[in-house]
């Protein structure tokens, strides 16, 4: 129950964290401030979709490292993997 209510937590973060690093990156790599919308016709197909993939894997990778982080610590703290029976 408790790695229930901490994942919740972490996954709140998690989504704030990797906004900011998406964000980071593509100002970084595009030298543009904001990603383009996929409704916004003054973007290319190519930019738009490279944009939503880029951002798609940074959320992944965010929520996965942070969820194996906490799981880890859950085990630490109590001896128990979560999820295990």
């Amino acid at each position: 129950m408790v790695y229930k209510v901490l994942s919740i937590g972490v996954g709140i973060l998690g989504g704030q964290l990797a906004g900011v690093v998406f964000k980071q990156v593509w100002k970084r790599a595009a030298g543009q401030d904001d990603a383009p919308d996929a409704d916004d016709r003054n973007y290319p197909w190519w930019q738009v979709m490279a944009a939503a993939a880029l951002q798609g894997a940074i959320f992944g990778l965010v929520k996965a490292a942070l969820q194996r982080t906490s799981a880890h610590g859950v085990q630490k703290a109590t001896g128990r993997w979560p999820g295990d029976d």
